[in-house]
């Protein structure tokens, strides 16, 4: 089992969804940098459950706790850890899952890969849950980024067939925020939630696109061959529980365009080497080109349905029909933001590090 990510900012994850608690070791971190507890706590409470009637109601204070790494607010160089108490357990929702598995859940192939011992309280380490981890990880990657003025932004761009318009960076920065589905397209986000209210009430679930933009990130940054930094950022994406699909500036759109509308030509701009478009998104050969980065990622719709379900016995190997219950979210791309800004950010000092760009 790998539950870590990166070599010289390194994030290990630990905990399982109605485990005794979640939390994440980081190793790498400078020494003398900021760790305000209050910040790490804003962002947690993004993605904790509870936050609307579009998400689910497991009640969860996630409270994060600092147990080693930090001294006065500072790092000391050696290893952080923070880690958060699971509260609000109720796993006898799930005792019928050890027999039925999920259908587009991990269950059956877990109960397979391990001999069935895996945990499946809760999806155990399946769980979306476990990407508080990435959330406390990406604030102090956060703050090591901020030395380069490189800034992350990620939003709701679509939830099922509702999709928001393009935005300028100043209304992402501005509006993403000020809606429960993280859309800075206020009259698209209206739509998109009045679809997930609409989808709950059926039993049912939906799913939807997150786009991420970094900025400011210094040319080069990139280990070519296999730690390229769509490599890096695309091993790191698919960590996260229900994504089934990344791409990289126009993506699979390009197979559309001929080389000579595909290809971003070169021009200058205050003695600045740039692009006249960004098809590529920000990265040619996996390293950074100096335009922004743009990649967006595709999460599916939520496999805990509370409507019933074909699924296979795994005692009896015989058919029987499953209706999930318990506390499940509608749609989870709004809380999956904070942690696509997040793992980015784990990626970005990490990189950063490994080519000399962030001491």
């Amino acid at each position: 089992m790998a539950n870590t990510l990166g070599k010289n900012f390194k994030i290990t994850t630990f905990g399982e969804s109605h485990g005794k608690c979640v939390g994440v070791i980081i190793e790498g971190c400078p020494a003398g940098l900021k760790l305000d507890l209050n910040e790490i706590q804003k962002e947690v409470n993004k993605r904790k459950p509870g936050q609307s009637a579009l998400t689910t109601q497991r009640k969860e204070q996630d409270r994060v706790e600092v147990l080693s790494g930090s001294l006065n607010g500072v790092t000391t160089g050696a290893p952080i850890c923070l880690m958060v108490f699971n509260k609000d357990i109720d796993s006898s929702k799930y005792e019928v899952i050890k027999r039925l598995p999920r259908p587009g859940h991990s269950d059956m192939p877990a109960f397979f890969k391990y001999h069935g011992s895996n945990d499946w309280r809760g999806g155990g380490i399946f769980s979306g849950r476990l990407t508080l981890s990435y959330v406390m990880a990406g604030v102090v990657a956060k703050e090591i980024l901020k030395k380069s003025n490189i800034e992350i932004l990620a939003q709701t761009i679509q939830i099922g067939k509702i999709k928001a318009r393009e935005m300028p960076v100043e209304e992402i920065r501005e509006n993403k925020e000020k809606t429960l589905v993280r859309c800075a397209d206020l009259t698209a986000a209206e739509k998109m939630e009045e679809l997930i209210l609409e989808v709950k009430e059926q039993g049912d679930s939906v799913g939807g696109i997150i786009e991420c933009l970094a900025l400011n990130v210094p040319v080069g940054f990139g280990e070519p061959i296999c730690d390229s930094l769509e490599s890096e950022l695309s091993k790191a994406i698919f960590s996260i529980p229900a994504i089934k699909g990344i791409e990289f500036g126009l993506g699979f759109k390009m197979v559309e365009l001929k080389g000579s509308k595909n290809n971003d030509e070169f021009s200058l701009e205050r003695e600045k080497i740039i692009t006249k478009t960004n098809n590529c998104g920000g990265i040619l050969g996996g390293i950074f080109n100096g335009m922004p980065i743009v990649f967006r990622v595709v999460i599916k719709s939520t496999s805990s349905i509370s409507l019933p379900q074909e699924t296979i016995n795994l005692e009896t190997k015989s058919k029987e029909i499953l209706k999930t219950e318990g506390r499940h979210d509608p749609c989870i791309v709004s809380r999956a933001v904070p942690v696509v800004e997040s793992i980015t950010a784990v990626v970005l000092a990490d990189l950063g590090m490994q080519g000399g760009f962030i001491t």
